[in-house]
């Protein structure tokens, strides 16, 4: 699908005409301003022709958004919110990180990397093909890879390091992948 990506600051005039609390993704379609990822997503899988990202039957679409949901929530909660960005921007005055948000982020490491190993073993994320829920949980484990206890965790999930090598192969994964 063709799109104009712009490259904005949370908070600029723009988004901040697009989304109230000036954050992003902030999308503009034919006259309709969408923000939030899920809103955005659904509504691109809906009017854009290709593969349905959601599946049309009720019980399996729940199954799909209940995962998406999760990644949205908890997964970015602690992976992104408590540990990644804790490492990017919480440092003394002489740039070391500091820890102890850190420390506590990891220790639910391990009952969440062993959710999320069950929830992929059957080669997707809560499903046996390729779906939103995906999109959203992809980006989370690609950030936290790029630190030390999350890539230990990762490497020592069995499904889900599987199943973060072959996603990170697709074209549209390798195409986005910040």
């Amino acid at each position: 699908m063709p799109y104009e990506h712009l490259a904005e600051l949370p908070h600029s005039d723009l988004v901040k005409s697009l989304h109230p609390m000036g954050q992003i993704p902030a999308m503009r379609h034919e006259g309709l301003e969408l923000f939030e990822s899920m809103a955005i997503a659904r509504y691109i899988d809906t009017v854009f022709d290709g593969p349905s990202m959601v599946p049309a039957e009720p019980k399996a679409e729940a199954k799909i958004i209940q995962w998406a949901s999760f990644a949205q929530t908890t997964v970015d909660r602690l992976i992104l919110r408590q540990y990644v960005v804790q490492y990017m921007f919480n440092k003394d005055k002489d740039g070391n990180v500091i820890r102890d948000e850190i420390d506590k982020a990891i220790k639910g490491f391990p009952k969440m990397f062993r959710i999320l190993n069950d929830a992929v073993s059957s080669g997707y994320f809560g499903s046996d093909e390729f779906s939103m829920a995906d999109c959203f949980l992809m980006p989370i484990l690609n950030s936290g890879q790029n630190f030390p206890e999350a890539k230990e965790a990762l490497e020592s999930s069995e499904h889900l390091k599987k199943y973060f090598d072959t996603l990170s192969q697709r074209p549209s994964f390798a195409n986005t992948a910040p």
